[in-house]
């Protein structure tokens, strides 16, 4: 707080809440619940003692989400898929990879993400000498470039919306001044931004083309200070809709609802399912619908940290349909169907 909003509610606490079907608590839903659902399908696969034809392996690789490491400490490995490839290089590899992250659907694509540091400069000076001197304020000049940069994201979106990815991009945060001291401004102001990327456009490319755009906003500003720096960069990947993990589950989504298979678009989340497909794992993502009907609003935070026990049976099944259709088959019959 107050970051995340005026209190920390229930549902942000690390403690279940029940209502009815519903299960409240940090991260209940993602990752919780879907890790949960994971565990349920191979212990059942396990427990029914169906013959396989090689290894089922489940999971859990922490350091998933798309954050860098806090100020202190020694690690600097510790979000952006770092515990997924880990374990790709502790040898924990195979053939197929199925994700479970929110959203009820077969996804083979996603977005990937690059990270700029943007220095907007201004004048070091002092309150009592505003009207006597040089007088340039980083942090309103960087309120200007947030604005621009905002609205430059809705055309970006556009422009590269393709598949099932419509990749976004975000002003996250600002940095500059001192609190304890609001006699003076800063000599610069900082922004971290966020910005998805297409599986078609490579980290390099949309460095250019953001690069490009700072560069039309100083153009058309007369001394305005404003150069970037990309500090992280996760290629988008997709996996071919005609390879056999995807075509495996998503005859088991189809089973299951009984209907053909939906496909969601305009999606702009980022999962491990970069890691494995960039280390060369097909790999496709299913999961839970975002909760619809509970007696509160949901919103983010909520939408994270709240699951459905029926949702998360169904989730179940599906896994264990898709794992057992493809693990109870020979390598000639999988490799004839499709990589």
């Amino acid at each position: 707080m107050p970051w995340i909003g005026p209190e920390l509610r229930e549902d942000m606490r690390p403690a279940a809440t029940v209502y009815d079907d519903l299960v409240t608590g940090l991260g209940a839903s993602n990752p919780k619940g879907h890790a949960a659902c994971v565990m349920m399908a191979v212990e059942a696969i396990s427990l029914a003692g169906v013959p396989l034809t090689g290894d089922l392996v489940a999971a859990f690789g922490a350091g998933g989400m798309p954050t860098n490491a806090r100020p202190v400490g020694t690690r600097l490995n510790t979000g952006q898929g770092a515990g997924c490839s880990f374990l790709l290089e502790q040898g924990v590899w195979t053939d197929y990879a199925v994700i479970a992250k929110p959203g009820w659907t077969v996804s083979w694509d996603e977005v990937g993400l690059v990270w700029f540091e943007v220095t907007v400069g201004g004048t070091h000076t002092y309150a009592g000498s505003r009207h006597r001197l040089p007088y340039d304020n980083a942090i309103a000049r960087a309120g200007e470039v947030a604005a621009y940069l905002e609205k430059w994201f809705e055309g970006y979106a556009e422009r590269h919306t393709s598949g099932t990815v419509a990749p976004q991009g975000i002003v996250s945060s600002i940095r500059g001044g001192w609190p304890r001291m609001a006699a003076v401004t800063p000599a610069v102001c900082t922004l971290m931004v966020d910005l998805r990327i297409s599986p078609d456009i490579t980290p390099m490319r949309a460095k250019r083309e953001f690069m490009d755009a700072l560069a039309a906003l100083r153009a058309a500003s007369p001394g305005l200070d404003v150069r970037a720096e990309m500090v992280l960069a996760i290629p988008g990947t997709r996996t071919p809709r005609e390879s056999w993990i995807h075509r495996s589950a998503t005859a088991a989504w189809e089973a299951l609802e009984g209907r053909e298979h939906e496909v969601i678009p305009g999606n702009s989340g980022a999962t491990d399912a970069n890691i494995l497909r960039g280390r060369g794992i097909p790999t496709v993502r299913v999961g839970m619908p975002k909760v619809a009907e509970a007696p509160f609003e949901i919103d983010f935070a909520r939408g994270m940290n709240t699951v459905s026990l029926r949702a998360m049976e169904k989730l179940t099944r599906h896994l264990i349909r898709t794992a057992v259709d493809t693990v109870t088959r020979s390598r000639d019959e999988l490799e004839g169907a499709g990589a």
